[in-house]
């Protein structure tokens, strides 16, 4: 990050006049000498785009998809469908996705795998063109995934700040304007304190050189779903974690007003046996979150982490039945395409029916973004959790 250094000093002395019962007075007070104090601020090369940027995804009555997915994660979705993992089944996919006519009447950015940012449709268009005429950003998922993090209980650190300036710059000229960066918490695995302040800092980094190479950053610390745990211990775990993430945010000079978040939503363990209504996922949620997050921050833009898409849905309408701080909505990937695969089946004939079924998933959450989403006559099968145990991204 660039930052120019600023002195500030202070007169040595100053001069008092004044008059006192008619005799003139003159008298000099001598201050002692201040220290030069110095701050960084930062470079303000994107700061009015970034700004933009942010705003523009956190549009009133949309959100993002999430279509970031790795070719190895894709492939497994495929499979589910009974195609074959190939760039030409992926290509397909992805068409259907970002050619669904209407779709940016709800959805304000897309996040893209590196393959995708330039890749074509089969008709020449670029992906990133067909995007930008829907009136949706592009966005381009950054980081190389997670590794072991030595040292830890078991847990993992997300890895992918080498090289990530001359990557973002890269993408930025490729038509990207913002970035996701996912790291994880496990519950059930501690999480150790080593954890958690590897997970921050790492963010911090990322959103820092983010925003030098003109990339709005979507800040991730996923608290996964899997355990027994009950909501107040998944409410202490994420009231730490986003503590930790936004005091780091502060010392790499981020711009709070250019980021956005992606949080989990503060539910249950997968396997505790006491469940949470969507009106307390919203209370538990919102309380942390408005303790946590400043109101410079324009958008939260909620994962779904494995909820069933009509969950997801339900519980983001909780949480717009007043008013917030910021821009609550959702960046969902399986809460959005789950039902899109399904009806696709990888045939080229069932591709509008497809996307219809993307458009039906889109306006939900978009009617969940104004808290005027109803789940009556939902489909049975979107009823359904799609949480995997150890899922890897």
């Amino acid at each position: 990050m660039a930052a120019v250094g600023m002195t500030m000093s202070l007169k040595s002395s100053t001069a008092l006049k004044g008059d006192f019962l008619g005799a003139a007075l003159k008298q000099t007070v001598a201050a002692p000498k201040a220290a030069n104090v110095a701050f960084a601020v930062r470079a303000a090369g994107y700061d009015e785009e970034l700004v933009k940027t942010a705003n523009s995804i956190a549009s009133k009555g949309k959100g993002i998809l999430a279509m970031d997915e790795s070719n190895a994660t894709c492939g497994k979705r495929l499979e589910s469908i009974g195609l074959e993992n190939t760039e030409a089944n992926r290509q397909a996919y992805r068409q259907l996705l970002v050619t669904t006519p209407g779709l940016g009447d709800y959805i304000s950015g897309a996040i893209l795998f590196e393959e995708t940012l330039y890749q074509s449709t089969t008709d020449g268009r670029t992906m990133v063109d067909c995007l930008n005429a829907n009136g949706i950003i592009p966005g381009i998922k950054v980081d190389k995934g997670l590794v072991p993090l030595t040292g830890s209980n078991n847990e993992s650190w997300c890895q992918g700040l080498d090289g990530l300036a001359s990557r973002t710059a890269a993408y930025y000229k490729q038509g990207a304007r913002f970035a996701k960066w996912r790291t994880v918490v496990s519950i059930p695995n501690g999480p150790s304190e080593l954890a958690v302040t590897e997970a921050a800092w790492g963010l911090a980094r990322y959103a820092s050189i983010c925003q030098d190479n003109g990339l709005a950053p979507i800040v991730e610390p996923e608290i996964l779903l899997d355990g027994d745990h009950g909501i107040d211990r998944t409410l202490e775990v994420a009231s730490k974690v986003w503590s930790k993430v936004f005091y780091f945010l502060a010392e790499n000079n981020v711009l709070f007003e250019g980021i956005l978040l992606k949080p989990s939503m503060v539910t249950p363990g997968a396997e505790c046996k006491e469940r949470a209504t969507p009106e307390q996922v919203a209370q538990y949620t919102l309380n942390m979150l408005k303790r946590r997050v400043p109101p410079a921050v324009p958008g939260i833009m909620f994962l779904s982490g494995g909820q069933s898409e009509v969950e997801a849905t339900l519980n983001l309408n909780a949480m717009n039945q007043s008013p917030n701080p910021w821009h609550v909505s959702f960046s969902y990937a399986r809460a959005l395409q789950n039902s899109v695969l399904k009806t696709w089946k990888g045939q080229p004939e069932n591709v509008e029916a497809a996307q219809r079924a993307l458009l039906v998933r889109a306006k939900a959450n978009s009617l969940a973004q104004l808290g005027k989403y109803s789940a009556e006559g939902e489909a049975e099968e979107a009823k359904q959790g799609m949480f995997v145990k150890g899922y890897t991204y």
